[in-house]
């Protein structure tokens, strides 16, 4: 079953953020807690964490792009 992992609100302020590094790489495993990528928003550069352990099936927004809150930017296929 594929998991959407989408650019969360890190703030109450937030209404988008950029990517600015992927922890993993396609058909990587990953835990859940563990991070999966970083996110630059206005006040902060924060982690942001895999919610479900699983696998990276894919990168759907890349390094340096600005996406809103709610966009998916990747799929975990759930193990």
């Amino acid at each position: 079953m594929d998991v959407e992992v989408i650019m969360p609100r890190l703030g109450q302020e937030m209404t988008q953020g950029t990517i600015v590094e992927w922890y993993k790489k396609e058909g990587e495993q990953v835990e859940q807690g563990e991070p999966l990528f970083q996110v630059d928003t206005e006040k902060a550069t924060m982690d942001v964490e895999a919610e479900v352990p699983g696998t990276l099936k894919q990168i759907l927004v890349d390094v340096d792009k600005e996406v809103p809150v709610g966009q998916v930017v990747a799929l975990l296929t759930k193990s």
